[in-house]
């Protein structure tokens, strides 16, 4: 059973080596922006909180980096709802060399302006048929960046979790929500843990027909 456990292992980290891909994770909300992001429309009434989630995937090469970004009750066409405070307006990634201040430089910007993602534009945007709204993905190909960066530039700020996604509304030029990507545990790590637990089941049998 522990050799079967073994090859078994053996595949998964196989099959990891040949998809070396990274990927990061964002969790998009108004807390994280800072200031206190309180949405209202333009008449001070309350308005749905925003929120969101996104997706990165870093290549093996390292020289492109894919993203799906999807967005709620923010509005993507500015037809979504009748007030105006929730129109999107931007949408960055924002990186730095240091942590500690409340708001990173833009790195590279895929919506509005700056437009970053041109070298080719992969950038698709996709409004919620219904409901406000939207997802967003693109590319983030290895000539581009803001302000003279570039993706390689950039990757050990991202690896170590100094870069964020932001999206800009009428109301929160600054920024009304945003999420700091996080890398998941890459496959490897999974196949560490199960040859772990075959070693832990390993000794736990050996133990049992001693007893026996």
């Amino acid at each position: 059973m522990f050799k079967l456990a073994s090859v078994f292992v053996a595949s998964l980290t196989l099959s990891a080596a040949a998809q070396a891909v990274t990927i990061f994770t964002a969790n998009l909300t108004n807390d994280q922006e800072p200031g206190g992001i309180v949405p209202t429309l333009s008449n001070g009434s309350p308005r749905p909180v925003s929120f969101g989630n996104a997706v990165f995937t870093l290549n093996d090469a390292r020289t492109a980096m894919t993203f799906s970004a999807t967005v709620f009750n923010i509005d993507f066409t500015g037809t979504q709802t009748a007030d105006v405070n929730d129109n999107l307006t931007a949408a960055h990634i924002h990186a730095a060399a240091a942590a500690g201040a409340a708001t990173f430089p833009v790195v590279w910007g895929f919506f509005g302006a700056p437009l970053n993602d041109n070298n080719p534009n992969d950038v698709v945007v996709s409004p919620f048929a219904n409901g406000v709204g939207g997802t967003i993905t693109g590319k983030w190909d290895a000539p581009e960046g803001n302000g003279g960066t570039t993706l390689a530039l950039q990757l050990p700020n991202i690896e170590a979790g100094r870069a964020y996604i932001n999206f800009h509304t009428t109301q929160f030029g600054g920024g009304e929500v945003r999420g700091t990507l996080l890398p998941i545990p890459e496959p490897e790590t999974y196949a560490l843990m199960l040859a772990g637990l075959g070693a832990v089941s390993l000794v736990a049998r050996k133990r049992r027909q001693k007893g026996a």
